[in-house]
């Protein structure tokens, strides 16, 4: 971590409730069958590589994640029970994060800020992502 001010407090097994959180937050838009034509179980961030949301992607994402307003927010994985709070998280950045691309339980990372009001993504496709994605914003394609 670049900061020492930017404190990362485990918070284990709160994987699961995160993601489900997260769902709640940025997917609510879409069906059941909607999701499963995305297969969104098997990856969240192919919300936005499907093109089921309003995000921005790549340097857009690390520039919004950048300039947010960060107060408390959390970090979860994909495939893994792990998590973190940040309580202050105002000096939070990109290499702060603790990411790992090449590593199976810490390759598709989501940062989330406590409400549910934004979120910042990396998966360990390197064509995919960054995604960022604000929540006022997200509702934008549902397919027929």
């Amino acid at each position: 971590m670049s900061k020492s001010t930017i404190k990362f407090y485990e918070i284990p097994k709160w994987g699961r409730y995160l993601r489900g959180k997260w769902e709640a937050s940025f997917a609510s838009h879409l069906s059941t069958v909607e999701k499963e034509a995305i297969y969104f179980k098997s990856f969240l961030w192919h919300l936005c590589s499907w093109e089921k949301v309003d995000c921005y992607e790549k340097h857009d994402a690390i520039k919004m994640f950048e300039k947010q307003e960060k107060m408390k927010c959390t970090i979860f994985y994909e495939h893994t029970e792990e998590a973190y709070l940040i309580d202050n998280a105002k000096n939070l950045s990109v290499k702060d994060l603790p990411h790992d691309q090449f590593h199976m339980y810490y390759g598709d990372m989501y940062v989330m800020d406590w409400n549910g009001q934004w979120t910042f993504i990396m998966t360990h496709e390197s064509e995919c992502g960054p995604y960022f994605i604000n929540a006022s914003r997200k509702s934008k394609k549902r397919s027929k």
